[in-house]
């Protein structure tokens, strides 16, 4: 496990997450823009966070450490979106 190798991963899903909202506001003129903008935000305190968490020194097994980091990158993502699901689903109804 590389540390690089989990800054990429940082990178890759949260700007994955941030086009996904632009395409889905762009296809989507019923959706909420504000809602839409309200996540992207969301997406990038989420990226200020996780690469705040990558480069503290870590005490103890860095294996775990960075174990537990790759598995919250995936559940708060997913988190998000789930909401973008639910922001896309009220567009849909108008």
């Amino acid at each position: 496990m590389n540390l690089r190798d989990i800054k990429k991963d940082i990178e890759y899903v949260l700007s994955a997450f941030v086009e996904d909202c632009s395409v889905c506001a762009a296809v989507n003129p019923n959706a909420s823009d504000e809602k839409i903008a309200a996540l992207m935000e969301e997406a990038v305190n989420l990226y200020n966070d996780l690469r705040d968490k990558v480069n503290v020194k870590v005490e103890g097994p860095r294996k775990a450490y960075f174990t537990g980091l790759r598995k919250e990158i995936l559940e708060e993502t997913n988190a998000l979106y789930e909401k973008l699901s639910e922001t896309v689903k009220k567009g849909a109804k108008k």
